[in-house]
């Protein structure tokens, strides 16, 4: 038997509206390696996506690699594997990989080819033991492929002799060679595995029809090319477990999962859980799959869409915990429906929250949509000038024009910008 915990797309160092976010990794990291003891884990499989950039400041890989160590240090046996996603850099997940394998984790962020022009495989295939040392599976760890990574290796779809399994036709040429990839690397586990040897294939991918967030993920590849068949994973891979998508799912098989996103990483995540994913595996198959919650350390709160009056009553009847430590206040964001200008807008929010314990990091303004015709007014922006543009663009999205408190406003803007911004005198270069 083997246990096994599935977990992705950490995103540490991330910045939220600015704001660092340092202190909810930390507890979640806590939680985790907790979990990992409780379960008595065997191992656990991080599926890309370690920090949010490709430089992650000193801090975040500090929480790396401090939870490294301390999980070596609570369960000497656990293997841990973690893979780069497209937010990492393959070159810097591996760095320090000879000192992360003393601690019995395996950090696989590119894919190398021979001089024959195949995979190399091996570097790419991790043994995972039991707590007796005995080796009951074997990962799969595919970081994510870059286009530059698999294009003009193996075949190409031409190429391909008729009834090969290159996942349904693939669409273009990087869809091909990520296709390629998984299917070189399997066909080596297969090889490499002794009977009773479950194989666990771990992708930094997006599946045909799995669900993403609103807004938090950055496509992996313009124009949404990137995205593979789930049959990639033949009936032989005992579990899938994947990163890149947010939103936990399984994907067709209920072998094959997303664990999703530990903490919301926007305000559009909050409305579904967030988790990892706890798996059992006996001898070859799957024996048992359970979601485990992550608790969410810090609260992250939407208010509204709503009018302006609604929105306010609803600020002012937020709890307020004065115990709560500021680190751990809870992220808002503020959504109000206007059909008129509000310029104090937000200090009439601020003052509403006089007092809460939480951390106001988006006021969203929603302005009523203004019909339009079929075809645009064109205009001379020179000849029309600064004021007078501003007086348009307000009129067409109020309905009415600027009053006079406002065009003073604009008036006193405009001269501070070019105040600013004063033009050279003859002879002069700007700097």
């Amino acid at each position: 038997m083997l246990k096994l915990i599935h977990t992705a797309d950490w995103h540490l160092g991330q910045t939220f509206h600015g704001q660092e976010r340092h202190a909810e990794h930390r507890l979640f990291l806590d939680w985790l390696l907790d979990t990992l003891v409780a379960r008595e884990a065997d191992a656990l499989l991080v599926a890309g996506d370690v920090f949010d950039v490709v430089n992650p400041s000193l801090a975040a890989q500090a929480l790396l690699y401090d939870f490294i160590v301390s999980a070596h240090e609570r369960l000497p046996a656990l293997d841990i594997v973690l893979i780069a996603g497209n937010h990492d850099s393959g070159n810097r997940i591996e760095l320090p990989a000879p000192l992360m394998r003393r601690l019995r984790t395996h950090a696989l962020g590119r894919v190398c080819w021979l001089d024959d022009g195949s995979l190399d495989a091996e570097r790419l295939l991790v043994p995972l033991t039991d707590a007796h040392g005995e080796t009951r599976a074997w990962c799969l760890a595919l970081p994510f492929l870059r286009p530059a990574e698999v294009t003009g290796h193996g075949l190409a779809p031409a190429e391909a002799n008729e009834g090969e399994p290159l996942s349904d036709k693939p669409r273009n040429d990087y869809v091909a060679g990520i296709s390629r990839v998984h299917e070189q690397l399997i066909d080596a586990a297969r090889k490499r595995r002794a009977p009773g040897q479950a194989l666990v294939a771990m992708s930094h991918a997006h599946l045909h029809g799995a669900a993403v967030s609103e807004a938090s993920e950055r496509p992996i590849v313009i124009g949404g090319e990137e995205s593979i068949s789930a049959g990639l994973f033949p009936t032989d891979i005992a579990y899938v477990a994947l990163g890149h998508l947010h939103r936990a799912q399984q994907v067709g098989e209920a072998h094959i999962r997303y664990s999703g996103s530990p903490l919301p990483l926007d305000f559009s995540e909050v409305n579904y859980p967030h988790q990892v994913v706890a798996a059992v595996l006996e001898g070859e198959s799957l024996a048992q799959v359970e979601a485990i919650a992550v608790p969410r350390p810090v609260a992250m709160n939407r208010v509204g869409p709503g009018e302006l009056d609604e929105v306010l009553s609803e600020l002012e009847a937020l709890p307020h915990d004065p115990a709560l430590p500021r680190e751990r206040w809870p992220w808002l964001e503020v959504r109000v429906s206007l059909t008129a200008p509000v310029p104090d807008l937000r200090a009439r929010v601020e003052v509403a929250l006089d007092g809460k314990a939480v951390r106001l990091l988006r006021l969203e303004r929603r302005l009523p949509q203004q019909a339009t015709g079929d075809k645009p007014e064109r205009v001379d922006l020179q000849q029309l000038g600064p004021r007078k543009l501003f007086q348009r663009t307000w009129e067409k999205q109020w309905g009415e024009p600027p009053s006079d408190d406002v065009l003073a406003d604009f008036d006193q803007l405009l001269q501070d910008v070019l105040d600013t911004h004063e033009e050279p005198r003859s002879g002069e270069r700007r700097p």
